[in-house]
């Protein structure tokens, strides 16, 4: 139960106060096949957008991760890994965690229980058929999830990174989560794929953008959070962004009170440590219709 009472400070490993992670959610093009399924337009522009991604974008971001000696997580769709077969052996090579993404970067409010539980199956196989071994982790396309989804997440052994609940890590039904930001995602700030009525917005410039991350990442080392970064391959991979985040980089590794870590690190620690640690459970609240004060009415 919450109450105004300040909360101990997360136990942190090796007496870190806070954490950071470098996440990259590998969309590539697969966002495009979700939305274009039932009708596939004969238009290049977004799709050349997003395939910048694996062509330019992800290659330089490795790169950078290599200078700083940082191990990301890639979170990638079985679509992606499927039209990249290098993509994924070749992130492991080099150290890196590789975790679920969806198949197509379906939307959660578009497909059904079933068809859920179909394309997570088809991802696990494809990600054991190219890495020869099961990954731990989900993040679900938009980070939505469902109480099903919970389920089977929690069926299969993974931990989650897609809901936000506490700025630590925590469970949902058992199940480890490891919390994202929306402040700290480069497409709400970034996104932009041009032509009238996309769901695209003029992009922040890059000093804005850096400036409110050093702003996230002050805070993180002041409450003693988890500075989860999510940055997209056909975004940041461009060279101005890519720039700007060696600067953020470069900020977190003078920390020598912050932990860089892989998700997966992070929510291997929340298991080994402090699993019964802000432990909720997937409700949804009934329709405010059926709440005796509506009714009363």
């Amino acid at each position: 139960m919450s109450s105004l009472k300040v909360a101990e400070a997360y136990p942190w490993p090796e007496g870190k106060k806070s954490a950071f992670c470098f996440s990259v959610d590998v969309d590539a093009h697969s966002p495009w096949m979700w939305n274009n399924r039932e009708n596939t337009p004969e238009l290049l522009s977004h799709l050349e957008q997003r395939h910048y991604g694996p062509r330019v974008g992800l290659p330089r971001l490795a790169r950078m991760l290599e200078s700083f000696d940082v191990k990301g997580s890639f979170f990638v769709p079985g679509a992606v890994a499927e039209a990249h077969p290098w993509m994924l052996p070749e992130l492991v090579d080099a150290g890196h965690e590789v975790g679920l993404h969806g198949y197509f970067h379906e939307l959660v409010q578009q497909v059904s229980d079933d068809e859920f539980s179909q394309v997570l199956g088809a991802s696990i196989e494809l990600f054991e058929k190219q890495t020869g071994k099961k990954p731990a982790g989900f993040r679900s396309p938009a980070w939505e999830m469902t109480p099903h989804m919970v389920a089977e997440i929690k069926r299969l052994g993974f931990y989650d990174s897609s809901l936000m609940g506490f700025d630590t890590p925590y469970s949902v039904n058992g199940v480890t989560e490891v919390p994202v930001n929306w402040s700290t995602d480069d497409a709400i700030f970034f996104k932009f794929l041009g032509g009238p009525g996309m769901d695209s917005w003029p992009p922040v410039g890059t000093d804005a953008v850096l400036s409110a991350w050093q702003e996230e990442l002050a805070a993180s080392q002041r409450y003693g959070t988890l500075f989860m970064l999510t940055v997209h391959d056909w975004i940041s991979g461009r060279g101005a962004r890519t720039a700007m985040l060696e600067k953020l980089l470069g900020s977190v590794m003078t920390s020598r009170d912050t932990w860089v870590a892989t998700v997966g690190e992070v929510a291997a620690h929340h298991e080994a440590t402090a699993s019964g640690l802000n432990n909720v459970m997937p409700e949804v609240p009934e329709t405010l219709f059926n709440h005796p004060a509506w009714k009363g009415a």
